[in-house]
Formats: structure tokens, C-alpha cells, sequence
């Protein structure tokens, strides 16, 4: 049984109106640039099973994707919450705190519950 993630409805300025119903272990989507996923990679404790993916050299023409399931993703968050928390470097904290709402919105914009709320 999949855990349960934590709702990030009442995140300002994350405001979704439609989940789409995914199965349970689908990947979605999730679209950084370079600098998001050096964030991710050089200042998060985010392991090797979330962050070699970032290895993959996208088609030419094409922005960097990667596909994540939502437990995934749910736990991407955490490691880039705890770490733009914890910056001491206020240019640093605000682009984790940006680069969460960004995923934070991926995130919140599927459902892979049975009979899950797609508002």
C-alpha cells in the first residue's frame, strides 16, 4: 500500500483545479532546467535513486523531462523543503522555496488514489 502524502492544497501560490486520475506507480512528467537539477543534485540529500535520472541527456531541441512517479515526487519535495529551510544563503533559499512550488505543482496536479479527489 502506497503511503500517504502530505496535502499541499494550502500552499500559496499552488492552486490546482484538476487531478487527473493516474494509476497507481504511472510516472509523470516533470520538466528542470540546469540549474533545478543542480539544486537538487549539489545541495539536497536527495539519493542516487531520485538523482541519476538527472544523468539522461535530453533530445536535442527538446527541455530536459523526467518521469517520477507521485511517491517520488512526494519525496523530492521533502529533500528540497528541508534543504530551502535550512539554507543559510537567502538567494539560495528562495530559489528552493521557488523550485518546490514548481514540483509541488506537479505533484498536486495528479492523483493516483481510487476515487481520489480531482476537485
Amino acid at each position: 500500500m502506497a503511503k500517504k502524502r502530505r496535502s499541499l492544497d494550502t500552499v500559496p501560490g499552488i492552486a490546482v483545479k484538476h487531478r487527473r486520475q493516474i494509476a497507481i506507480g504511472e510516472k509523470v512528467p516533470l520538466e528542470l532546467n540546469d540549474r533545478e537539477r543542480d539544486l537538487i543534485v549539489k545541495h539536497t540529500f536527495a539519493g542516487h535513486d531520485l538523482t541519476d535520472r538527472f544523468r539522461i541527456v535530453p533530445s536535442p531541441g527538446q527541455p530536459p523531462s523526467y518521469r517520477f512517479t507521485l511517491d517520488e515526487l512526494d519525496e523530492l519535495t521533502g529533500y528540497v523543503a528541508a534543504e530551502a529551510n535550512h539554507a543559510k544563503v537567502k538567494k539560495l533559499e528562495k530559489e528552493l522555496h521557488l523550485l518546490y512550488a514548481r514540483i509541488a505543482a506537479v505533484l498536486e496536479s495528479y492523483t493516483d488514489e481510487p476515487g481520489g479527489s480531482t476537485h
